[in-house]
């Protein structure tokens, strides 16, 4: 960085910061704010926790030319070590709650419980853990979210992913989202259905925040969903590590068909490392850090094993982590 750089940079960071006013937290650290643990700080970070808090930070782009990046829950995402030199957002707040919407669609009536078999809406806030909504949900006698109790994700970060196991995924039950656009401060809800919604995927950009989203969900039984989760948290300690890392690192080449762990494993790339990180023994779609680790070991062997496979097999694998450099991602 050269020292007109560094002085734009600073000029920048403190246009940001006036606008901002007490929300600004300079120079904190985001390795505490992801599953890997690792990473620098960001020029600035942001808690939101209403909408004028996200209508500031708009302004505040606008002001500075700093880009935004949302943290969510950091499940996805690996910090360079240099951080990242611009403004790091988390919604909390407003944006961390569950509500049951008075919305009606007809349903069969349930002889035996003399009550109607109804769905139920539900709009979820955008920094709500997935683990979280599964476990309420469950408990309220919904069915439909059961296996987002094995992903440490947001469901904003759901809804931008399309996240899903265990058979479903996001936009089985989801109806609606509601956005707030740091581009022009415009707060809006769009149908799932106009969100390009794929595997691990969908057409929102980086400067659409998902601040919550509606689902439907279809009566069930407490118990069995609860012992579906109890399953899935099983199979997990079973066949996936625990310690820091992302989930899975690569998307399956062809769900349902061939994934990257298999790919990977026919490698024979198990338990390869570079400096601190490893792919994991337990599940070769794992790359874990451990606690010498650093990002650029991480981002190292990632690019290590992706280059294997693809001379190797001639499927370049998509990595599903987002690796955020001091300017943004790379």
């Amino acid at each position: 960085m050269t020292a007109s750089t560094g002085e734009l940079g600073a000029q920048q960071v403190e246009r940001a910061c006036a606008v901002l006013g007490d929300l600004a937290q300079p120079n904190r650290s985001l390795a505490g704010f992801t599953t890997y643990r690792l990473g620098g700080p960001a020029a600035i970070f942001v808690e939101a926790t209403k909408i004028p808090d996200l209508e500031l930070v708009a302004q505040a782009q606008r002001v500075s030319g700093l880009e935004v990046l949302v943290v969510g829950r950091g499940s996805n995402l690996l910090i360079d070590d240099a951080g990242f030199n611009g403004i790091a957002l988390r919604l909390t707040g407003r944006f961390d709650e569950i509500t049951l919407l008075n919305l009606t669609e007809g349903g069969a009536p349930d002889a035996d419980a003399g009550q109607s078999l109804r769905p139920e809406f539900l709009r979820i806030g955008g920094a709500v853990a997935l683990p979280v909504v599964a476990r309420r949900t469950a408990a309220m006698g919904l069915r439909g979210m059961e296996w987002a109790v094995g992903v440490p994700g947001s469901v904003g970060g759901a809804v931008r992913m399309n996240a899903g196991g265990h058979g479903s995924d996001m936009a089985e039950s989801l109806v609606s989202v509601e956005i707030f656009d740091l581009g022009t401060s415009a707060l809006c809800e769009r149908n799932a259905a106009d969100l390009g919604l794929r595997f691990r995927g969908s057409d929102l950009t980086d400067s659409e925040v998902v601040v919550s989203a509606v689902v439907k969900l279809e009566p069930g039984s407490v118990e069995r969903s609860m012992a579906q989760i109890a399953d899935i948290v099983q199979w997990r300690r079973e066949h996936q590590p625990g310690g820091h890392n992302c989930g899975s690192v690569f998307v399956n080449p062809l769900p349902g068909e061939l994934s990257a762990g298999e790919l990977i494993d026919r490698c024979g790339l198990r338990g390869v490392r570079r400096g601190g990180a490893v792919v994991s023994q337990k599940h070769a779609n794992f790359i874990q850090a451990e606690e010498s680790a650093t990002a650029a070991d991480v981002r190292t062997l990632i690019d290590h094993v992706r280059h294997v496979v693809e001379r190797e097999t001639g499927i370049s694998l998509r990595s599903e982590v987002r690796i955020i450099g001091p300017e943004g991602q790379r």
